[in-house]
């Protein structure tokens, strides 16, 4: 019942492998510009400027309250039709895959800024006297200084993070945003082969997720060592 047609998904490489570049894709972007953002959320939560830490402070709050099928879905039904009408563009153009990433990067960006600002505040005082000595602005010191530093401590948990984006795009699915399990499921669903397909998908994520935390812990003892 549980066995896997090889065949099936062989002549299916095609699809699999496009979903899995949608779910890269995702990922990527998801993690390139949410830690981006965040970063900047990040320095904003420890600002001096008490605007700029309320700002940092409530989008963090609303994006870490709001369940991710529910901003994806948001998003879906919402952004679609603000680009469509700002940029006047065809009701045929299908910016799902935009509106994923935005979601993403969006959601991202208030967990890596409470990641960053965990490893910025880990920081010795001295590190942004001496920063100030030798006659550094704020934000020097923050780019040359504070956040190499931050980034360097915090990576482990940066890389557990994007592992979680990699699993979490699979979510897609209900915006019927043809990523590696939507194309997995139809394909199942297709052939009537839906158990053994989910079975293979999650082998595949699986295979994926044990590599990447493999790669984590060898950050780990790397960074452990200096």
């Amino acid at each position: 019942m549980f066995e896997i047609d090889w065949n099936i998904i062989l002549e299916s490489r095609a699809l699999l492998f496009t979903g899995m570049w949608v779910t890269l894709k995702i990922t990527a972007v998801a993690v390139v510009c949410g830690l981006a953002w965040g970063t900047v959320l990040a320095m904003c939560s420890i600002a001096k400027n008490r605007f700029l830490t309320i700002f940092a402070q409530s989008y963090v709050s609303l994006f870490r309250s709001i369940p991710l099928i529910m901003l994806l879905l948001w998003f879906f039904l919402i952004v679609p039709q603000v680009l469509k009408a700002i940029f006047d563009l065809s009701p045929s153009v299908d910016i799902r895959l935009i509106s994923a990433m935005v979601a993403f990067s969006l959601l991202e960006a208030a967990f890596f800024c409470e990641i960053m600002r965990a490893g910025i505040q880990s920081l010795p005082m001295g590190q942004f006297h001496a920063a100030k000595a030798v006659g550094m602005t704020p934000l020097q010191s923050m780019r040359y200084v504070i956040l190499p530093q931050a980034f360097k401590a915090m990576l482990p948990i940066v890389l557990t993070q994007c592992i979680v984006i990699f699993q979490d795009t699979s979510l897609v699915y209900v915006i019927a945003l043809g990523d590696f399990f939507r194309r997995a499921t139809s394909i199942g669903e297709r052939d009537g082969t839906i158990v053994q397909m989910l079975i293979f998908a999650g082998v595949v994520y699986w295979i994926i997720c044990s590599l990447l935390t493999l790669i984590v812990k060898l950050v780990q003892q790397r960074t452990a060592h200096q």
